[in-house]
Formats: C-alpha cells, structure tokens, sequence
C-alpha cells in the first residue's frame, strides 16, 4: 500500500473532521449528516458517549493529525514490506479510544482485522472509510465480530480478560492490554488555575479513561477544600444520570458502612491507598516524604499510565491539565505499538 497516500489521506480525514466540528453539524451534505447521525447513535447506545466528549476526543485527532505530527512519529519507524493480518480487540470505554491501534497498524504497513468494542461501534468504521475514500483507496482494513486468520494481535481488556486473551493468543505475537489508571501527586503550592486543570484530568469521559486521576497524593498540610472548590467548573456532571448513579450508590455505601468521606454533592473524597477509585470517588492519601510517593508508584508501574505533576518534583510527568491530550508517539500500557508492529 502506498504509505504517502494513506498519511496524506489521514490528514484530510483531519480537515475534514475539523471542518464538520466547526460548521458540520446540521449541514445538509450528505456524508455530514451521516456523521451526525452516527454521533447521535452512538450517545443513545451508550450514554457515556455524551456530545461534548465525542467531539472532544474528535477535536483532539485533529490536532495530532497534522502533517508534521505524523511525520515526526513515523520517522522513528519503518514500514513493513510484507503486510501481515493484526487482529485488534478494541477497547470502547471513552470514545475513539481504540483509533490509535488502527491507524497504527495501517501506518506500519499492515492490515487491521478489527473487533469493535460494543460500547464504540459507529465512529471508528466512519472515519476509516472516509480515511480510505481521502487516500485514493489505500486502505485496507477488516471488520470482524471473531477474529480468524491473523498473524498477531493487540488486545485490551480487564485484568480478569487479559488472562484468558493471554491463553488464548499464546502462539501468535500479541499485545495484551490492562486496567489502568492514572494518579495526580501535589507539591501544595499549586495555583487554583492548576487544580482547576487537575478537575479536567479528573471528569474528563466521567473519569472512565485509563488517563484519568483516581488517586491524588496531598502533603500533610494541604487543605481539602481547595480541590472541592476548584472542581466545580464540572458541577454539572451529577446531572448525567449514569454517573449519578453510582455517586448515589458509593455515597449509599459509605454512609452504611459509616467509612469517612468528603462530599460536594457531586464527587467524593476518600482517604483511601488504593490506586482504584469507584466512579464518582477520588482516592487521596497525605505525604511527608516524596520517597514514599516514589516508592507507591514504583510498586505500581504496571498499572499506572499516567502521573500529573509540577516538572519540579522530578517525576516522569504531564502538567496538569494534559493527562487527555497525548502524542501520537504516547502508548497505551507504555508499549511502543510501532516497534512491536516492526517485528510482528
């Protein structure tokens, strides 16, 4: 396959996406009210999906789908002369969130045979045939409720899924994807602006994505109140009927159980070490020591993806605000896609 075609063909699928963000939506051309219709569909089969964070992650591959972006990724890498068959079980618990895998698979050479997750399955098949009529057909890809004939495989699941997906794919090259999550460690000096950016890498997709913050790591001194009061700007989240749902229910819990908590009517705060928190409930712990902080996230490597943090306390970081805006050279479980694609 013609690999410029197929680059050139990704970055008018970007114009395009662009374009219908700004003036698309209820437009009469046809291919617009297609994709219109689909984004409808896809909030009513799964609610998650609401408009404004379908079109936040659409907004966001535009602005990694540049020329210059994609070139400076790829030529890092090489592209494989001999096209083999890449069976992806696609994750859908925010939206698009699987799209890297395709467009990897395709970017390297290969050919993605995909099953779409059943929480995500109208955006994806969209872009990608639009990708296709912009790069002059050059490319191919399957759509498979089971896969068959491959010759390796990218997957994501649960921990309790990855062990059979491990089982399961054991003779073929595979990626086998974890839960994750994603923590937050403050100095104490931070800026309301800052944690104002911190709520956005907290609710962004209700907090479903392996890039949201459910643990935060406070110093002993720090006044709880300062993040209730910079997380309002996403007050209206309890108003999705979902996400009430389980803040009703975890808040039910701990009032039963009579466990300690902090409550602003529409998230929780929990005193809690776990690196997992219920929806609607941020886990948060205090430090003396950030050797202690370092030590927690040393033993839980394998399943943290993302840390927020001020540049000045020596962690290997984003700034807070930009958890849901990686690179296109930014992977999932922190495994080079492309490389593995290299070899496969």
């Amino acid at each position: 396959m013609n690999t410029e075609n197929q680059v050139l063909g990704l970055i008018k699928l970007s114009d395009y996406i662009k374009a219908f963000l700004a003036t698309g939506q209820g437009n009469e051309n046809e291919s617009d009210a297609e994709f219109e219709l689909l984004l409808k569909k896809s909030e009513i089969e799964n609610p998650w999906f609401t408009a404004d964070n379908q079109n936040f992650a659409l907004k966001e591959w535009t602005e990694l789908l540049t020329e210059k972006n994609i070139n400076e990724w790829l030529s890092s890498y090489s592209v494989s002369k001999t096209p083999k068959r890449v069976g992806l079980i696609l994750a859908g618990n925010i939206p698009l969130v699987g799209f890297h895998d395709v467009v990897s698979v395709i970017l390297s050479g290969h050919i993605p045979v995909i099953k779409l997750s059943s929480k995500d399955q109208y955006m994806i098949p969209f872009l990608l045939r639009k990708w296709n009529e912009f790069s002059e057909r050059n490319v191919l890809f399957e759509l498979a409720e089971k896969l068959e004939n491959f010759d390796a495989v990218i997957a994501t699941g649960s921990n309790n899924t990855a062990r059979y997906l491990e089982y399961y794919f054991k003779d073929h090259p595979s990626i086998i994807r974890k839960n994750r999550t994603s923590v937050a460690v403050l100095k104490g000096d931070e800026t309301d602006e800052e944690l104002q950016l911190l709520a956005e890498d907290i609710f962004r997709y209700f907090g479903l994505g392996c890039r949201n913050v459910t643990r935060i790591f406070i110093p002993q001194d720090f006044v709880i109140d300062r993040l209730f009061e910079n997380f309002l700007n996403f007050k209206d989240i309890i108003h999705h009927h979902k996400y009430a749902n389980n803040y009703d229910y975890n808040r039910a819990v701990y009032l039963l159980n009579q466990e300690q908590f902090w409550d602003n009517n529409f998230v929780m705060l929990k005193e809690d070490e776990k690196l997992f928190s219920p929806l609607s409930v941020i886990n948060f712990s205090r430090y003396t020591s950030l050797d202690d902080v370092k030590n927690f996230i040393a033993e839980n490597e394998e399943s943290i993806q993302c840390i927020v943090a001020k540049n000045d306390l020596g962690l290997d970081s984003v700034s807070f605000g930009e958890a849901q805006h990686p690179a296109l050279d930014t992977y999932a479980d922190n495994v080079d896609t492309m490389k593995f694609l290299e070899v496969v």
